[in-house]
């Protein structure tokens, strides 16, 4: 019997230790999207992002008319064929057929550098915003005394939480802290 209420007690011990671990882990999350879409910085460089695609893509779109252009003289051309100017036509075609293979390798090259370049910018832009809003959060979560902070934004980079209840929403005061204004707009809100 004895042994009985020892081990009861034990038992009931580490119970009220592991109790007492977790009411000490407190949770937050934050809604990082709303926080991106109220950041002027964000919006910023979102706009210069845009920019540079659009300068990339009007460049790509000159190269595509021009092979276009090249491609219609080219197909003008073969219906002037004939036995008596096959050679030096056929000499013409072949001129056209390489320049186009060319153009055509350009367009892609072309494409693949745009989209190397518009990578490398959004790095550049974003990677300081992105330390500027870590360090906001860090700081917020550690002024709230949280040990986990889940970020439950739907996009592109959010977890797969897909349920909570409780724990600080610190979206506010992240914004706060980075000087957003309380008022400024709020994307969805997540699917519990």
């Amino acid at each position: 019997m004895r042994k009985l209420i020892n081990v009861f007690f034990v038992a009931a011990g580490l119970v009220f230790t592991v109790n007492m671990a977790s009411a000490q882990q407190k949770l937050g999350h934050i809604n990082s999207e709303e926080v991106f879409a109220n950041l002027p910085e964000a919006k910023t460089a979102q706009s210069t992002l845009e920019t540079l695609g659009k300068q990339k893509q009007a460049d790509i779109d000159a190269m595509i008319k021009e092979y276009q252009t090249k491609m219609t003289s080219a197909q003008a051309l073969e219906k002037t064929l004939s036995e008596a100017n096959k050679e030096a036509v056929g000499k013409q075609l072949q001129t056209v057929g390489q320049e186009l293979q060319d153009l055509e390798k350009r367009i892609t090259d072309a494409r693949t550098k745009a989209s190397q370049d518009i990578g490398a910018k959004q790095g550049e832009l974003f990677q300081p915003i992105q330390a500027k809003v870590a360090t906001a959060i860090s700081a917020v979560a550690k002024e709230k005394g949280l040990a986990y902070v889940f970020d439950i934004a739907n996009g592109q980079g959010g977890n797969n939480l897909v349920f909570w209840e409780g724990g600080d929403d610190i979206t506010a005061s992240v914004k706060t802290k980075l000087g957003i204004s309380a008022t400024a707009a709020k994307p969805a809100a997540p699917k519990k």
